[in-house]
Formats: structure tokens, C-alpha cells, sequence
């Protein structure tokens, strides 16, 4: 029976997808989830902002860190083979963060759950790019596989909150058993989706460690600077380690027989824009997030399943048009799509910039819906052109390279907006809880979010400059390949030996 079903799957991409993105929907649905959960966390542990932001990054610090050793590793010895033990590892350390007693082992748990989280993403992409090769029909694949996340993301806020009311913090960490052991199971069962290695690589372990200590000495350092002071030793020396160990990270790429982070990936300018955007575009949503779910609970008084509901503009928005984004990105080119998307996320946090305490929901859900047309928008353009522009060996690493770019984005994004909210509450008044200081994590909020709108349209117009320079020498070349190809033999440029 089971060797009958295992050769009907091969034969059947469309079941190994489903499969696919559900492991997707899982990793998604955890990034949105916890957000709600956040304030009960804080009251169940007596907790401050620091190590809420801790809740959330040491989760995105592994999660952001290892996709491109996952993407590496599943080149070699198979993207079913790690897709699998990634959702078997999500799905055990889910369990041990319900069951956490302390914070201490709650941020080791995220730490953990994070790590085989980021083997799905980078791993999910490089299984669909082997099963089509029609760039129509993995256009659409990719579609799905982008609007499931937007599905998970738009339930995560809702149900997350529905969860934590009825059933405490824990709860948001339970639902991932039933989802993973079925995902896990079903996944064992077929055989579709991988593709055999040329030849094993060798895992980078000296650019994953340098690439692991840049972030994790950036991340501290802008998380504990406030509580620490910044001109302390200690956050002084975390910025400093964080410089030398980008340095020591590049070299060694640049040294490395069979590099973690391959730099001739980034020959390719929409690599380059892709990576670029991913990281811009997303800082701000993610900075948004986190920062307004404690205005809505602990600035408003909102209950976590309000918050959710609040959120639905957004996530609903990204639900959708991440779907659609599929279809449109092979139709508009780069240089257009890309671009666009940024200056719309821009103008979506400019609109959040409006957002006051006790403010009507109308008022600004067309800033939400707004944000979540951007880096839909982004997202799913530049995925799409990533994965036609390499070879199926190389899709785990541009793939995690891409999606490293993002989760970086949200490391610092959620890192960065902690930093200027407490520094302005405490600069302002010191001593001041954010639970009694509406107006000033108005101020401190809105600060963090110039900052995102900024970061965006400056990327935005870097990109548009980058791609439209490519496109000219592109047409200029072709030009010229035109003109020889019609010109007298004899006035041809010789053909090298």
C-alpha cells in the first residue's frame, strides 16, 4: 500500500506542493501568531520590552541566520530529505515552548524552533523549482505558495488572539503539533519534489559562524544598548565584534572553496535588487508589527483577539495579493515591479505615521491594506524573477539568500524599533512605563516608522537606478549584436582562438 501511494505522488507534483506550501503555512503562521501573545507573555513571566523583543528575535536570529546553510545543505543531499526533519524539528521545539516554565528556556525553545524553521523556506523553493520547469506553471506554483503564507499570516493575528483568550500563551504553540505531525507523515509518504545533487558540497561552517556573530552582535547591541547605556563597554564592544565579524564573514567568503554565501550569485543584478529590496522593503513591516500590537493592547487596552481583528486589513491584503502578485510579476519587468513596491511601502508607513490613540479603525486600515500591496508586491516579484534566473542546483542557496535578506530585515526592523521607542520614553521621562505614556509611544512609534518609510524609498530609488542602468547596457548590447550580426564579414571583430 504504501509503496503503491509513494509512486503515485511522484507522478503527482501538484500533492507534494499542497505539502509544501502547508509546511510554509506553519513557519507563517508562527511569525504572526506570537505577536498577540506578546503582552500575556509579559504578564505571565513579569517581563519588560527588552526581553519581548528577545521573544522575537531569538526566534528570527536562528530562523534569519541558517537559511542559507539550509538552502546548501538541501542542495546536497536533497530539498525533500531536509524539508522533512525541518518540519519534524519545528513541530518538537513548538512543543517545548508550550512548555516552558521560565523566560530563560522559552527564548532557548524560539531559538531552537527558529532553526529548523529556516531549513522550510529556502527548501520549499528550491522543491517547487524542481517540480516544474515550465516558468508559467511555477509562477503560478510560487503564487500558491506565497498566498497560503498571506493566508497563514492573516489568521495568525485572529486566531492567535482567540487562542491566548481562551486558552493562555501556550496555546499559540500547541496548534503547531497536530499541523506538523500531519505535514511530516504525509511528506514520508512521497517521493516527488527533490532532485538528485550533481555532487555533494561541503557545509560553510566558517561563513555560518561569521555570518551568525555579525548578527547576533548587532542584534544585542541594539536591543540591550538602551538598558545598558550606549556608551557602555559592553554594547560598545557587541558593535564592534559585529564590525569584525562582517569583515571576517566577507573575506572568507571571498576565500572559501564552495561558499555559504555564493558572491557570484550577485553577478546577477536581479539577485543583487532582490536581496536589496527584501531587506528594505520588510524592516517596516515588521518594525510595524511588533509595535502595533503593544500600542493597541497596552497603550489602548485592546484585548488580544481585537488586535487580531485589527490586523486583517494588512494581512488580508497580503493574502491576496500575494497570490495575484505571481501572475502579474511575469508580465512587468523587474526594474518596474520591484521599484513600485517599495515606494508603496513608503507611503503605506508615512500613513501609519497619522495614527493616533482612540483613532477610528477606517482611519487608517487603508494604511495596512496599503503595506500589504507593497511588499506583496516586492516579495513575490522579486521571488519569481530569482528563481528563473538560476539553475535548479543553485535555488536552495539564491532562495536563501533572498529569504535571508528578509529575515535580517526583521531582526533589525524589531530590534531597531524597540531601541528608538525606549530611548525616547526614557529621554523624555525617565523611569516612565510605556503602559503610562500613550502620547509618548505615539512619538517614539511614529519616529521608528519615518525611519522604516525612509529606508524603503531609498531603496526603492537605488534599485530603480541599478535596474534601469542593467537594462540600458542590456539593449545596448543587443544593439550592437544587432549591427555585427548584418555587418561585412570582413569588418567583423575576429572570434577568439
Amino acid at each position: 500500500m504504501k509503496a503503491s501511494f509513494s509512486h503515485s505522488a511522484a507522478g503527482r507534483p501538484g500533492l507534494t506542493l499542497l505539502l509544501i506550501v502547508f509546511g510554509v503555512f506553519l513557519v507563517n503562521l508562527d511569525g504572526t501568531i506570537v505577536n498577540v501573545a506578546l503582552p500575556d507573555i509579559q504578564a505571565s513571566f513579569g517581563v519588560g520590552l527588552r526581553d519581548l523583543q528577545w521573544i522575537t528575535d531569538a526566534y528570527l536570529l536562528t530562523f534569519g541566520c541558517l537559511q542559507l546553510a539550509a538552502g546548501t545543505i538541501g542542495d546536497s543531499i536533497g530539498h525533500r530529505r531536509m524539508f522533512i526533519w525541518g518540519v519534524i524539528g519545528f513541530t518538537l521545539f513548538s512543543f517545548a515552548c508550550a512548555v516552558s516554565g521560565e523566560i530563560g528556556w522559552l527564548l532557548a525553545a524560539r531559538a531552537l524552533q527558529g532553526m529548523f524553521g529556516a531549513i522550510l523556506i529556502p527548501v520549499s523553493l528550491a522543491m517547487i523549482r524542481s517540480l516544474y520547469e515550465d516558468p508559467g506553471r511555477r509562477a503560478k506554483a510560487i503564487g500558491l505558495w506565497a498566498g497560503v503564507g498571506g493566508v497563514a499570516l492573516a489568521a495568525g493575528p485572529v486566531l492567535g488572539g482567540w487562542l491566548v483568550e481562551a486558552y493562555g500563551w501556550e496555546s499559540i504553540f500547541w496548534i503547531n503539533l497536530p499541523i506538523g505531525a500531519v505535514i511530516a507523515v504525509a511528506l514520508l509518504a512521497t517521493k516527488s519534489g527533490d532532485r538528485p545533487p550533481a555532487q555533494r558540497r561541503r557545509l560553510d561552517i566558517g561563513g555560518q559562524l561569521g555570518f551568525v556573530a555579525f548578527i547576533a552582535f548587532l542584534a544585542y547591541g541594539l536591543i540591550e544598548g538602551n538598558a545598558r547605556g550606549w556608551d557602555s563597554a559592553l554594547i560598545i564592544g557587541a558593535f564592534a565584534a559585529s564590525a569584525v565579524s562582517l569583515i571576517a564573514f566577507i573575506v572568507w567568503e571571498l576565500r572559501a572553496r564552495e561558499p555559504m554565501f555564493p558572491l557570484r550569485l550577485f553577478r546577477n543584478p536581479v539577485m543583487t535588487a532582490a536581496a536589496l529590496v527584501n531587506f528594505l522593503g520588510f524592516f517596516g513591516l515588521y518594525a510595524a508589527i511588533f509595535l502595533l500590537t503593544l500600542f493597541w493592547q497596552q497603550a489602548e487596552g485592546l484585548s488580544p483577539i481585537q488586535t487580531g481583528v485589527r490586523f486583517l486589513s494588512l494581512t488580508v491584503s497580503i493574502m491576496v495579493f500575494s497570490y495575484l502578485g505571481s501572475a502579474w510579476a511575469p508580465k512587468f519587468a523587474p526594474r518596474l515591479a520591484i521599484p513600485l513596491g517599495s515606494f508603496v511601502i513608503a507611503a503605506a508607513l508615512g500613513g501609519l505615521m497619522l495614527l493616533h490613540a482612540d483613532d477610528s479603525y477606517v482611519s487608517y486600515a487603508w494604511a495596512l491594506a496599503l503595506l500589504g500591496f507593497g511588499v506583496s508586491i516586492v516579495g513575490t516579484s522579486a521571488t519569481v524573477a530569482v528563481m528563473g534566473a538560476v539553475t535548479p542546483e543553485r535555488a536552495g542557496a539564491a532562495s536563501g539568500i533572498v529569504s535571508t535578506s528578509r529575515q535580517t530585515s526583521a531582526i533589525f526592523g524589531v530590534a531597531l524599533a524597540g531601541a528608538i521607542l525606549a530611548s525616547h520614553i526614557d529621554a523624555s521621562v525617565p523611569g516612565l512605563s510605556i503602559e503610562d505614556s500613550r502620547l509618548l509611544f505615539e512619538e517614539g512609534m511614529h519616529r521608528t516608522l519615518a525611519v522604516s518609510a525612509a529606508a524603503s524609498a531609498a531603496g526603492g530609488a537605488i534599485i530603480a537606478l541599478l535596474l534601469q542602468l542593467v537594462a540600458r547596457r542590456k539593449k545596448a548590447a543587443a544593439t550592437e549584436d544587432a549591427s555585427l550580426s548584418g555587418a561585412d564579414p570582413m569588418t567583423r571583430p575576429s572570434a577568439p582562438n
